[in-house]
């Protein structure tokens, strides 16, 4: 199964559309896939004919957008039947969701939005990751987010708050640095802070992602290479929690696979040390 192979697994990427052809017929040096699971729901199609043939060489991990972990609505059933069914079939290495509300009373809002920083909200999602992990039978990591508002009720800085989360419900984190580096650049908080703040147990999963620059906030669009300041963050982070299996993303503006591939192997360079 591929759950034994995570110790192995170094830099990823994730997995989209214009890349398919290239890894299957390069079959390049990589620790592992990440799906968004959403896209694999469907049990037939063109997307499950390509993850079949790829899941033979390599490690897949399955990352969700639409489970809504600090949301009020109820969880829902029907996405989490469907994940359930995916995971049962595809054996994922890892499985992973954001630390979010994706909306209310059944609206959504097609972003990721913040949680509050307090006990209150802690105990909120500490249950409902426990659900999901019950019902899925395995564990879960949770990510941190870009964020560009933040809630005057906060009573903790994200930091402490995600550490919380993970210690109680026995999940792991998905360290996102360059979230990391976002949310620090728009509400002026340090990103050594958080890294520092974060319990070296926790973390079980790494993402490396490029950003847009505007006038007044960075906005984590994925439309770019990781920029230096990043890299360098990641570095530590390497130093801290050790080489994590690591994922790439780049969701619009995709570029060609020659230049994506050279992101995944950057980053597999700074996880072998400097030696390398």
């Amino acid at each position: 199964m591929q759950n034994n192979r995570i110790a192995n697994l170094q830099c990823g990427v994730g997995l989209r559309t214009p890349h398919y052809a290239d890894i299957l017929q390069q079959r390049p040096m990589l620790g592992l896939l990440e799906i968004h699971s959403e896209n694999f729901f469907d049990t037939g199609g063109l997307n499950r004919a390509y993850l079949e043939a790829l899941r033979a060489d390599y490690a897949v991990s399955a990352h969700g957008v639409g489970l809504s972990l600090g949301g009020t609505d109820p969880l829902d059933l029907v996405h989490l039947a469907k994940l359930k069914a995916l995971v049962d079939w595809l054996e994922p290495a890892l499985i992973s969701e954001h630390l979010c509300w994706v909306g209310v009373d059944g609206r959504f809002s097609n972003d990721l939005l913040p949680l509050p920083y307090t006990e209150g909200a802690i105990a909120h999602v500490v249950d409902r990751i426990s659900a999901v992990q019950d019902y899925l039978a395995r564990p879960i990591l949770i990510e941190n987010l870009s964020s560009y508002v933040a809630f005057s009720a906060s009573t903790m800085p994200e930091w402490e708050f995600v550490n919380t989360v993970a210690a109680r419900s026995g999940c792991k984190i998905l360290l996102d640095v360059n979230n990391i580096f976002v949310s620090a650049s728009n509400h002026g908080h340090a990103v050594d802070a958080y890294i520092s703040g974060i319990s070296s147990q926790c973390v079980g999963q790494m993402h490396l992602a490029g950003h847009t620059v505007t006038e007044s906030l960075l906005i984590d669009t994925h439309s770019a290479p990781v920029c230096e300041a990043v890299w360098q963050w990641f570095a530590a982070a390497v130093a801290k929690f050790g080489a994590q299996p690591t994922i790439v993303e780049w969701d619009s503006a995709i570029p060609a696979w020659s230049v994506l591939h050279a992101e995944a192997l950057r980053a597999t360079r700074i996880m072998a040390g400097p030696a390398c």
